[in-house]
């Protein structure tokens, strides 16, 4: 605890038992005992010092210093409900929700949902974005999208793409001192690396018949979405994604500069427990998104 804080469950004992000003109304709502209560708020009051209550016979009332401290520590905790409901979502809510990676969210699941919620306007579903493979959080989470090889104990993965490693630059770099025009260009150029894949540039430059080149050399970074922007502005070749690479693409800020699209072993999951009670909107939105990963104008 830090210093001129007290501990948190001397202050929720002192503010349930000053709005109801009855030791033993507190002890109901918080499943304790009165005396219970009683032993909170007095050593709250040795802590501060302070009497925080006149106790009369069948009643409570608050002092002037314990009337002055109730709505500071009422604010307090109303701040923290709100900031947990704001970071962490009402479990309870029933809203549906999905862990995704924050560059496929926005390239590859955004376009799709625009159609999900024009189906289904009435679900709720919530959507936290993550950087790395992290283990499927059951309590917080119905679904994750992961990048992998399909392989999950325990639960149910369905895939919904199908990747090619292609080198993505800015039209810029087509021109200029040094063009990218053959594959062996690359070797004057800064590679983009995201890290977590296990299949990028050595794979892409072997298969381009270039192993000589350095396939580590140029910039580390954690998420796909920036390594496509810094390739966009000019600093690097980013090895895109094909399920990510489309608005980019469509845009005109990134262009292949070569014709070679090497595929991978690795791609995007949508998986869900196999074990426990399912979120109820859970199997209509799989299967929503399945059907829009078979579709053949958005099937990657």
């Amino acid at each position: 605890m830090t210093p001129h804080f007290p501990p948190l469950p001397w202050l929720r004992a002192f503010e349930a038992s000053a709005r109801h000003l009855s030791f033993t109304h507190a002890a109901y709502e918080l499943n304790l005992t009165q005396a219970a209560i009683s032993k909170q708020v007095k050593l709250l009051e040795l802590y501060l010092r302070e009497p925080m209550f006149h106790r009369k016979p069948r009643s409570l009332v608050l002092t002037k210093v314990g009337a002055a401290y109730l709505p500071k520590v009422r604010d307090a905790f109303e701040r923290l409900s709100a900031g947990t409901q704001e970071v962490f979502g009402n479990r309870r809510s029933g809203v549906l929700t999905m862990r995704a990676p924050t560059g496929y969210s926005v390239n590859w699941l955004a376009p799709r949902l625009v159609k999900f919620f024009a189906a289904y306007p009435d679900i709720p579903l919530r959507i936290v974005s993550s950087v790395w493979n992290e283990a499927f959080d059951t309590q917080r989470f119905d679904l994750d999208i992961q990048y992998g090889l399909g392989n999950w104990s325990g639960f149910r993965a369905d895939r919904l793409t199908h990747e090619v490693l292609e080198p993505l630059c800015a039209p810029s770099l087509l021109e200029g001192p040094d063009p990218l025009r053959l594959p062996a260009d690359l070797a004057r150029h800064r590679l983009l690396h995201v890290l977590g894949y296990e299949e990028g540039w050595a794979v892409w430059l072997r298969a381009a018949g270039q192993p000589e080149i350095n396939a580590g050399q140029g910039i580390q970074l954690d998420t796909s979405l920036l390594a496509l922007e810094l390739a966009a502005q000019g600093l690097g070749v980013a090895l895109g994604r094909s399920s990510m690479n489309g608005p980019p693409l469509a845009s005109g800020r990134l262009v292949r500069p070569f014709e070679l699209a090497v595929p991978v072993r690795e791609s995007f999951y949508l998986i869900s427990p196999l074990n426990g009670t399912p979120h109820p909107h859970l199997a209509l939105f799989r299967d929503w998104l399945l059907a829009e990963v078979a579709s053949p104008k958005l099937a990657t």
